[in-house]
């Protein structure tokens, strides 16, 4: 048909309607160190980039099912290698297991045969997987300043907390708040129910245990206290900051959008 064609031809260039993968654009705060010098599991340890725990990560790609890309948010140097929360979590339960082995090897010498063990996931060792409680990477995302709903102390026990919280209160009355515990015991002289405490009965506090409405609780001298999530919903809608002063177990029902928390840890 060129052939045959006469005078001007021109070729109309039409872009291709096939999309590439999407750019994996995701960010993530490391929950462990890692050197590639240090790991004998890396394909090749100079393609590997060193972090530590708090170091905010970009995802290039996750093509790869041990051996992410990625590289340090701010930051000049190239992507790099760094293990995929899969096989992270695989390196710690094996070490892990590994040392219940040893222990359980060290204590039957007294003329006991040693055990065989296969290296897979049995389910005896559903302990050792449910005691880690491994976080290997937080996705996080970048964020404009915004008000926090609650502010979290957390510490040992002597550092101040209470100290910090009960000076806060007291210089800002109108923006900081103390939830107010609830327990089982009865009122003593002078308390009034709703002022320092909620006294609620045995049977209502352990209903709403159950119902997962507690933060936390615990029991002193026979009788029952605790912080109910309720309390603290309440201090948002006055517009005020709830102060909390809790064991860090705790954060694993606070980090959310719901109680925005600030949290602080008080060096002893």
């Amino acid at each position: 048909m060129l052939r045959d064609a006469r005078g001007n031809v021109t070729f109309k260039i039409v872009p291709s309607y096939r999309t590439g993968p999407p750019i994996c654009e995701i960010f993530v705060r490391a929950q462990f160190d890692y050197d590639p010098k240090d790991d004998d599991l890396i394909p090749c340890p100079q393609a590997g980039i060193k972090f530590k725990t708090g170091d905010i990560l970009q995802v290039i790609s996750k093509d790869d099912h041990n051996w992410w890309q990625a590289r340090k948010e701010n930051s000049d140097t190239t992507a790099g290698l760094i293990p995929s929360p899969e096989l992270q979590e695989w390196r710690v339960a094996s070490l892990a297991m590994e040392r219940s082995r040893n222990d359980q090897v060290n204590c039957s010498f007294f003329g006991r045969k040693k055990k065989h063990y296969r290296d897979k996931y049995l389910a005896k060792h559903n302990a050792v997987f449910d005691q880690l409680d491994l976080v290997t990477y937080e996705e996080v995302v970048r964020l404009p300043g915004y008000k926090r709903k609650t502010l979290v102390l957390l510490g040992a026990h002597g550092v101040g907390r209470r100290h910090i919280k009960n000076t806060l209160i007291s210089n800002h009355p109108d923006k900081y708040a103390y939830p107010i515990p609830h327990t089982t015991r009865l009122p003593r002289p002078g308390e009034e129910n709703g002022r320092n405490y909620y006294f609620v009965s045995q049977e209502e506090m352990m209903s709403d245990i159950t119902a997962n409405e507690y933060l936390e609780y615990g029991t002193h001298e026979d009788a029952m206290y605790g912080t109910k999530l309720e309390t603290i919903r309440r201090i948002h809608k006055d517009n005020k900051i709830a102060i909390l002063d809790v064991e860090p177990q705790a954060l694993k029902i606070l980090r959310t959008a719901e109680y925005a928390p600030f949290v602080v840890f008080i060096a002893a």
